[in-house]
């Protein structure tokens, strides 16, 4: 047993170096722009000229903070401040911005006030954990997905939820903490309620939008989303529950919560290694065409890790042996570690239907390969 550990500490090492070559090869190309996803591998697009709003903008800044944090290289830290600045056009646009201001600024902003004390960056987190916290309707007691333009002609989402909050709002709990303001956590744990009411299944998979009466909060119906279809199983809305309730969990300390997590993780489990740890797109979709998601992957082994700090001692080799297995398999499979080209994870798919039948990169596959294997050898810092 001692020397399996040990084989796996010395296995992570060998990642971490890889990661940190190519993580400081793209900070040279890339520097404070913000990425998505590479064309011929290169990240050509930068998104802050492209959209400013886009939901993922701030995973290349929380790339570099973890990346600062673990080395201690300043010029993550100048490249990251840059990006962070970069978004205030989101910030003060205002009207663009949907529920995932938590993905945008609390690898942004937030980051750098934990590590780096900066006022400026503390009111960018506060000034966007009221933006999210404006969208609460506590009519429904849930926060708003969309703004109307982001949907169909016709289609009315006032009361549309996605699972995809779940990773949203750790911001609410981070800012009524700064603030010593109930208001905040409260939104955030009735929208957590709510989402565990309506889209967590009994057998622990889930759906991916739920369209609520919002004067009720009832539900009227489940939609597809970014999976294969109304009743199935998308991969990384599976990830976004498990790791989301788990992080509720370490905020609230409702068991309900925890409960949650290890439900939807027994289930990502199970269909996990029937695909040897390399997630499906949708783990209901056809057996063709066979698509892939190895973010979905990532996210779930850090949300499994998650999970693992918070259970008696006995259950935590469960899920941080899962979690090993999946960033082992995904970094031997689906990973370029050429420094010379941008990204590293391959095999992703934004959804099962969408963007034709793409295979592709996608820079927050990238933000949680670094978050596990930092959080595997103890040098991570918590963002969430």
């Amino acid at each position: 047993m001692k020397k399996e550990v040990l084989r796996m500490e010395a296995w992570l090492e060998q990642l971490y170096k890889k990661i940190e070559g190519k993580i400081e090869a793209e900070c040279k190309r890339i520097g404070g722009r913000i990425p998505y996803w590479t064309k011929d591998g290169i990240y050509a697009e930068d998104y802050a000229v492209k959209d400013i709003y886009w939901w993922t903008n701030g995973f290349w800044p929380g790339i570099l903070w973890k990346m600062y944090y673990a080395t201690g290289k300043e010029e993550y830290k100048r490249h990251a401040q840059e990006a962070e600045k970069t978004l205030d056009g989101a910030l003060h646009g205002f009207m663009g911005l949907h529920h995932d201001t938590g993905f945008m600024w609390l690898h942004s902003a937030v980051a750098d006030y934990r590590l780096t004390g900066s006022e400026e960056s503390r009111v960018r987190g506060l000034m966007a954990a009221n933006i999210l916290a404006g969208r609460y309707n506590p009519a429904g007691s849930y926060i708003r997905a969309w703004n109307q333009e982001c949907v169909k002609e016709g289609e009315d989402c006032t009361g549309w939820i996605i699972v995809d909050s779940m990773m949203n709002i750790p911001l609410l709990y981070w800012a009524s903490k700064e603030l010593k303001d109930p208001r905040f956590y409260n939104i955030a744990k009735n929208h957590a309620d709510t989402i565990m009411r309506t889209l967590v299944r009994e057998d622990g998979s889930c759906g991916h939008i739920a369209c609520l009466n919002p004067d009720t909060g009832e539900l009227e119906r489940i939609l597809t989303g970014q999976g294969y279809s109304n009743t199935s199983s998308w991969s990384r809305g599976q990830s976004w529950i498990l790791y989301g309730f788990a992080l509720s969990y370490r905020h609230t300390g409702n068991a309900a919560y925890l409960e949650t997590a290890k439900r939807t993780a027994h289930y990502f489990i199970s269909n996990i290694t029937l695909t040897e740890y390399i997630p499906l797109c949708d783990f209901r979709q056809p057996d063709q065409p066979a698509y892939l998601d190895a973010s979905a992957g990532l996210c779930a082994a850090c949300g499994l890790l998650e999970i693992a700090e918070h259970v008696e001692e006995g259950e935590k080799a469960l899920y941080r042996k899962h979690g090993e297995r999946i960033v082992k398999a995904i970094s031997e499979v689906c990973c370029n570690w050429d420094p010379n080209v941008d990204s590293i994870v391959q095999q992703c798919k934004v959804d099962y239907h969408g963007s034709g039948n793409r295979q592709t990169d996608l820079i927050y596959a990238d933000y949680f390969l670094v978050e596990a294997v930092l959080r595997l050898l103890n040098k991570d810092f918590l963002i969430w």
